[in-house]
């Protein structure tokens, strides 16, 4: 059945590409068409023309807000159900009582949760391109809170200031008393919620590829379009990048629910593939999302957290530094910055911050500034993006045009 559905798809694919505007015409000609627009939309960045740019990028963002208002209107008992709902939550909110202490915890854990839900999105969804958050913010998180709780002998750690500023608890534990599970369990609730927003942040393409099949149209979708001719070249794949995406489609395709969890469950920067090939193949919704849920909160989100805790245990951060002041040369002065920052990692721990003299690292500097830096692509990536989603909007537009005339 798998390979009728293919042998279909290949020769809708073929039709399409052929059938233009009821007419056939050469496809090497409508290829090169498509090829040179979406070169002219990819020069549209705010390095090489920024005034036009920016002025996309506005006029893109007044569109999209007038398309969500218009969504919003047709959906307006939705609407108003959710903001009875938010109008009692606020009063509940603001009305003194017994409930306050409840309200509060309620409040602390929603923001904590949606906080690391949004880092999962970004990092998944990207809008052009992925910020990538776990580098940045998840993964710190957890060997913070892993080198404290072998410093401390506990992960109790005071609240507040924890989780913004760890702090030892007044009352250490046992020497030894940390095992891996502990730490796991610590950070459990972050890691999964970060890992439930990349399984969000894998639904555009779904959605995308889905809405095409269903509707018949063939979206100027990179990445869409690059499926479909790996499609209709399948028998002709060669080169490994080629072969791998094969790979994911067919064990997305034959397997269906466990085909996709194996892919959700690894590191794997094919999987946006993974979801258009069940959009493209109509699988069902719940099978898709349950899957990757399962996948990327839970079993990929395990493996990546014991990593981390792993790196970032103890005898191993000592052995590396160890490592590094053996480097001829330049090891000892590379191991002395590692060595200050573990040291004023630790009196802060302590709660001997206060006293000491406050010196930047430059480690810690550099790690901020590569934060920015990161950040500041991330939106700008956002600002192109957006503007050359207007640009298609033009050029859809004026082929619009010549079609009537």
């Amino acid at each position: 059945m798998a390979e009728n559905g293919t042998d279909c798809d290949q020769r809708r694919i073929r039709m399409n590409k052929e059938q233009h505007n009821g007419n056939f015409t050469e496809p090497s000609s409508s290829n090169e068409q498509k090829h040179k627009e979406r070169e002219e939309r990819q020069s549209i960045v705010l390095w090489r023309k920024p005034l036009i740019t920016l002025q996309y990028f506005f006029l893109e963002t007044l569109l999209n807000l007038k398309e969500w208002t218009i969504k919003l209107w047709h959906r307006r008992s939705i609407v108003v159900s959710l903001l009875v709902l938010l109008l009692v939550l606020t009063s509940a909110y603001y009305i003194e009582g017994a409930h306050q202490q409840y309200v509060r915890y309620m409040e602390k854990k929603f923001l904590w949760c949606a906080y690391w839900v949004g880092l999962g999105i970004l990092s998944s969804v990207g809008l052009g391109t992925g910020l990538h958050t776990f580098l940045l913010y998840l993964g710190p998180h957890i060997a913070s809170v892993t080198l404290a709780a072998y410093e401390c002998n506990s992960v109790d750690f005071p609240e507040p200031p924890y989780p913004d500023q760890i702090m030892c608890p007044d009352e250490e534990g046992v020497e030894g008393s940390i095992s891996l599970w502990t730490i796991i369990s610590k950070v459990r609730l972050e890691a999964c919620m970060w890992g439930a927003g990349t399984a969000i942040g894998e639904l555009p393409p779904y959605f995308m590829a889905r809405a095409a099949r269903l509707s018949g149209a063939e979206p100027d979708d990179e990445e869409y379009q690059e499926f479909e001719e790996m499609l209709e070249h399948a028998q002709a794949a060669q080169d490994f990048a080629s072969r791998a995406k094969l790979a994911v489609q067919n064990l997305v395709q034959k397997v269906g629910f466990f085909g996709i969890l194996a892919c959700a469950s690894i590191p794997n920067p094919l999987f946006d593939l993974a979801g258009i090939t069940c959009g493209h193949f109509l699988v069902p919704f719940w099978t898709f999302f349950g899957a990757t849920l399962i996948g990327k909160a839970i079993i990929k989100m395990h493996i990546q957290k014991l990593f981390v805790i792993i790196t970032f245990s103890k005898h191993i951060v000592e052995q590396m530094v160890s490592l590094i002041g053996a480097v001829p040369s330049i090891g000892p002065s590379l191991q002395k910055p590692f060595r200050e920052y573990l040291e004023a990692q630790r009196m802060k721990l302590h709660h001997k911050a206060a006293g000491a003299p406050q010196g930047e690292n430059w480690l810690s500097w550099t790690f901020e500034k590569l934060v920015i830096v990161m950040v500041c692509y991330f939106i700008l990536s956002i600002i192109n993006s957006m503007a050359q989603s207007y640009a298609k909007r033009l050029q859809q537009q004026m082929h619009s045009e010549e079609k009537t005339k």
